[in-house]
């Protein structure tokens, strides 16, 4: 039996034991790391410093952005890293952090995907009582709770798991993802945690229930606006949110919920790849690039114009609208 007195570190799952697709799978991971970190960051700086945005959608935008990328930074490193350097170490105390941080960052990006869903209801099925409802103390207060909520259930979760006892360190997945340790246990405490996974599962179809009568009702609202400009507007805002939100149910239930096996399935690692790596890549591109006044902010950021005597050339930003 392995146990915390032994245990130092744990072994994460290898995507491969051939050098070239190791290499490959570090590529891979840094170009998808590098493209959400750019999409995210450039929604962070385009609301930040552009007070055009400074409005309550933008600025849950910015802060659904923050945890996105927190979320990836939490995991893609250090697989990249152990790709690269042909490893699959990990410390305990670096499994205890990455757990603990990775919880934060997915359950306050799911309770804000939830705010945003309410955030819509208000400001489509409600109009005319938006600014009364949601003030600039009710976008704070909101904020808080979210993350309040991801503390508190990133505590909970990470204290359950790391007080069992573990009767091995092989991880089957490429970082220390909650099920794939409660595998390890060889505790009584195992059936504890399972129970409180139960629990926050029931919590999560609360509010996925929530987000689908707030939609009902906006779509209820959306059908009856005259204007089919109008009507494709609200939908293009509500439609990527709800597939975003209903993706990240869905997988993330699979794979916290579903029966683990003693070997790696690939079907558990597509699973767990769509839920923690896709919304943080397609959340900047769903939300924000295809909206006109990110785009906007984002060119008067990046835009450099330069001119003096001595400059004779002048960088100008045409993304044609």
């Amino acid at each position: 039996m392995v146990n915390q007195s032994t245990l130092s570190e744990f072994l994460l799952l290898e995507f491969s034991d051939v050098r070239e697709l190791q290499i490959l799978h570090f590529v891979l991971f840094l170009v998808l790391y590098f493209a959400i970190l750019t999409g995210n960051l450039l929604i962070i700086f385009a609301v930040a410093f552009d007070h055009h945005l400074h409005t309550p959608m933008y600025f849950f935008l910015m802060n659904l952005a923050i945890q996105d990328l927190g979320q990836v930074s939490v995991i893609l490193p250090k697989s990249m890293a152990n790709s690269l350097m042909d490893s699959r170490h990990i410390s305990y105390s670096g499994c205890m952090v990455q757990v603990l941080l990775f919880v934060l960052f997915l359950t306050s990006d799911f309770c804000l995907l939830t705010v945003m869903a309410y955030d819509r209801y208000v400001a489509i099925c409600n109009p005319l009582h938006y600014e009364m409802v949601i003030t600039g103390q009710a976008c704070a207060e909101m904020i808080a709770g979210v993350w309040i909520a991801g503390f508190l259930y990133a505590g909970m979760y990470t204290g359950g798991t790391f007080a069992i006892h573990f009767c091995s360190n092989i991880v089957n997945q490429f970082f220390c993802e909650i099920p794939q340790l409660l595998k390890l246990s060889c505790s009584n405490l195992y059936l504890n945690e399972r129970g409180a996974l139960l629990v926050g599962s029931v919590v999560g179809l609360g509010c996925f229930v929530f987000v689908l009568v707030t939609y009902t009702q906006i779509f209820i609202t959306v059908f009856r606006i005259p204007s089919v400009q109008g009507r494709k507007k609200a939908f293009s805002t509500c439609l990527p949110h709800l597939i975003v939100f209903s993706t990240l149910v869905i997988t993330g239930s699979i794979a916290y919920l579903g029966p683990t096996s003693n070997t790696p399935s690939h079907l558990n690692l597509i699973f767990t790849m769509i839920y923690s790596i896709t919304p943080p890549l397609l959340n900047p591109i769903i939300y924000s690039m295809k909206n006109k006044e990110i785009k906007s902010a984002l060119c008067k950021l990046l835009c450099l114009k330069m001119s003096s005597k001595n400059i004779f050339f002048n960088f100008h930003c045409k993304f044609g609208f």
